[in-house]
């Protein structure tokens, strides 16, 4: 899906991050899925493959992964006052909710009712952050299927063992994150070196190209 050309105000950013702040419910994967209907699916500002990107950079960053991707969406669209839009609108319309909820939460922490519904909450939680997952790992897929069966089963392979590393054997995310950069670095980087023809062939391409323009002349 192509993104339009259209670019968003930093009013328009405002908007649209306060209704993702609003329907964050559920923790980090429900905000993540938000900002990929809102910008690739309705509004159609980015690609999948941008949101992958812009997510790689804030995973290899510290502090909030999300409060990052807020700054490089609204950096990127609105300069600075994007970035200050696209904060305010995710954070405070939000915070004030939460704010108001947890107050709320005090009165009522203890009723069977509320307890039923936390433990609904969290394999509903599981589920998106499954789906977030399968759409990170879509375009990488299909990127590598374009580029041929190695490339993707490759591709699949880090998915997997960095999946095993952080579950079954407690491995911490910095050491998983730099092991697989480093590991796509030495096989992915070649295949992307752009060829170049050897400098002793260029002159006679020049020559050649202005042979055939005399020609044309005459």
């Amino acid at each position: 899906m192509e993104p339009q050309n259209t670019i968003p105000s930093a009013w328009r950013l405002f908007r649209i991050w306060a209704m993702i702040g609003l329907q964050s419910f559920g923790g980090g994967a429900s905000t993540t899925l938000l900002i990929q209907r809102a910008f690739i699916d309705k509004h159609k500002l980015m690609t999948m493959e941008d949101f992958t990107k812009f997510w790689g950079l804030c995973v290899m960053s510290p502090g909030i992964n999300l409060v990052a991707l807020t700054v490089l969406i609204g950096r990127k669209f609105a300069g600075i006052p994007g970035l200050i839009a696209s904060l305010a609108g995710l954070l405070v319309p939000s915070a004030v909710i939460t704010c108001l909820l947890t107050a709320g939460f005090k009165l009522i922490q203890n009723s069977t009712a509320v307890q039923a519904i936390l433990r609904g909450i969290i394999p509903a939680t599981a589920g998106i952050m499954l789906l977030v997952g399968l759409n990170f790992a879509q375009p990488l897929l299909i990127q590598g299927h374009k580029e041929g069966i190695f490339r993707l089963l490759i591709s699949a392979v880090i998915i997997l063992v960095c999946a095993i590393a952080i579950t079954f054997f407690q491995v911490s995310v910095i050491p998983v994150l730099l092991g697989s950069a480093l590991l796509s670095m030495l096989l992915f980087t070649a295949w992307h070196t752009p060829k170049v023809a050897p400098a002793e062939n260029f002159p006679s391409a020049i020559t050649e190209a202005g042979r055939r323009e005399e020609d044309t002349h005459d």
